[in-house]
């Protein structure tokens, strides 16, 4: 039968050749520049650019102990395999659809679609340099080319700059329609501009290492132009819902973690020590950040192996070892790569910020399917404390304007206040108003404390390596569900100093650069592995032993 129709359709052809091309050649079923609504085509980067993002900020997480690491090894944290999806997500789906988008958006005068895709590319571009190093751009994306070769890291950054300053002028140009695809601002063009300069702060202040003097005054120019992430309706964050299914929108660390069965990741056990005990006193978004399914620790070692053992003789006297806390803080120190005891429904999970979890109220009851925000958090990608704390870290080392104590402040101040707003605005909020009722806790009480704490130790600091720790080690708690610019901040600046050890006495060098991934070694002619992680990115001029 197949045959007789392949027979019918080939001599259908020699009559009409004509029509026959078009119906071989054209797909219905395919989106092809003529049939595609680029609004809809626009939601699908914005989609695809948030699964970038997350698939770029695991692995940064769980190198700066904001996550469990759950290796050995520093050379097995991030393997070839491991970053297979992350490639083909950023070449596959985002730049190739923006690749398609950009003259569709052009050819119809519709200037912020241009815009919205210009700078998603360039933050997607500048994150792939600032994880892999050297990549492929000028040879990429070209359907004649399987074998494209990779471009510097310093020539990419500069190109991707050119394109938010593209996007910038697309911002400003009069479109004939509004991005109505638009997921993260609705097509509102003064908060795009705001994130595309914002992205080129970050990228300089990257750059710093290695040009002090550009940096300085390119930074200078940004905080004269006043457009820059300041506001929380400007907070540069992708939403997520409380749907299960078709289609699933909930967070995915929530979708991971949430079930009958909980499971999920394992928090730091060095974070949560930091959050609970470095002041004196807790962190007050430590209840926002992780949910305890259980209030007291574990005496069981099947549950908990490490409760009989000893702390690792090269751990420092202050390093928290295998439980934060004696409260039920349960997570894993860094480089653990034990096995999973039954323990899903125990360990700590995610909380309310950034995940959509539970608030913490001491209820100690195990994660469910549906509980807490339901999944309805966010993807913290570029913050208006995150900008504070840029500034902050900008001022102090290349001296540009402003105070460093004073934008340490307002930094501090808008991560404590963001993060109350996403847990008010959610359905937790009558679950925190009564915990806060019954245990006589004023909120702005407990962040007055916390900021002047914080100010108390910067005033006593009597140097700038010690002022920058300070800086850094706020800016690495504000950053909790974004490990892209975690690994940045860590590599540029070494801080927070005195992160707990690995487990082992000897991991290996830390990771400066990830492996390129297998299919791009295994497919291009032109690739080449790194010998070792420990090759670093352009900008990333510090001392080999930097950092651990």
């Amino acid at each position: 039968m197949i045959k007789s129709i392949k027979l019918f359709v080939l001599a259908l052809c020699t009559v009409l050749i004509s029509s026959c091309e078009l119906d071989l050649l054209d797909n219905p079923n395919a989106v092809t520049a003529a049939n595609t609504d680029i609004n809809y085509l626009l939601s699908q980067v914005e989609l695809t650019y948030a699964g970038h993002f997350n698939q770029l900020s695991d692995p940064g997480m769980r190198l700066t102990r904001m996550l469990n690491q759950g290796a050995a090894i520093y050379d097995n944290a991030v393997t070839p395999i491991s970053n297979d999806g992350t490639w083909t997500t950023a070449y596959a789906g985002l730049l190739n659809d923006v690749k398609a988008l950009i003259p569709l958006a052009e050819k119809g005068e519709l200037f912020v679609h241009a815009g919205i895709a210009r700078t998603l590319r360039a933050s997607a571009l500048a994150n792939m340099v600032d994880a892999f190093g050297d990549i492929p751009y000028t040879e990429a994306l070209n359907s004649e080319n399987f074998n494209p070769k990779i471009d510097g890291g310093a020539a990419i950054y500069t190109a991707a700059i050119a394109d938010l300053d593209e996007a910038i002028k697309n911002f400003s140009a009069t479109s004939k329609g509004g991005a109505t695809g638009d997921l993260f601002y609705g097509g509102t063009p003064d908060s795009w501009i705001r994130v595309a300069n914002t992205i080129k702060l970050k990228m300089l202040l990257n750059r710093r290492l290695i040009d002090k003097a550009g940096a300085t005054s390119a930074i200078n120019a940004l905080i004269t132009g006043d457009k820059l992430i300041s506001t929380a309706a400007q907070n540069f964050s992708f939403k997520f819902g409380s749907n299960l299914t078709n289609p699933d929108t909930r967070h995915p660390r929530y979708a991971g973690q949430y079930s009958p069965t909980g499971g999920g990741d394992y928090q730091s056990n060095s974070y949560m020590g930091v959050m609970h005990d470095s002041k004196g006193f807790p962190d007050p978004r430590i209840r926002y950040y992780f949910y305890r399914q259980v209030t007291r620790n574990t005496a069981d070692v099947n549950e908990l192996r490490c409760i009989t053992n000893q702390k690792p003789a090269h751990y420092g006297p202050n390093d928290v070892f295998c439980l934060p806390t004696m409260i039920g803080y349960w997570g894993r120190d860094h480089l653990s790569n034990e096995g999973i005891p039954p323990d899903g429904l125990r360990r700590t999970a995610w909380g309310l910020y950034p995940a959509g979890g539970s608030f913490d109220n001491d209820a100690g009851r195990p994660v469910t399917l549906g509980a807490g925000a339901g999944g309805a958090g966010i993807h913290p990608i570029m913050m208006r404390s995150f900008v504070d704390f840029m500034l902050a870290e900008s001022a102090l080392t290349l001296g540009t304007s402003g105070s460093p104590r004073a934008l340490l402040r307002s930094a501090i101040e808008k991560s404590m206040a963001d993060v109350r707003a996403l847990a008010m605005g959610s359905t937790e909020a009558g679950k925190i108003s009564t915990f806060e009722t019954d245990q006589k806790i004023v909120w702005a009480d407990q962040v007055t404390r916390y900021v002047n704490k914080v100010l108390a130790d910067y005033d006593a600091a009597t140097t700038d390596d010690a002022r920058l720790n300070i800086i850094a080690t706020e800016y690495w708690l504000a950053l909790y569900g974004n490990g892209v610019e975690a690994y940045n901040l860590y590599r540029r600046t070494g801080k927070p100093a005195n992160q707990q050890p690995a487990l082992e006495a000897n991991p290996g060098p830390f990771v400066r650069s990830y492996y390129y991934p297998t299919s791009f070694i295994t497919r291009n002619s032109n690739a080449k592995q790194k010998p070792n992680v420990t090759v670093p990115v352009f900008w990333d001029n510090n001392p080999a032993g930097f950092v651990k």
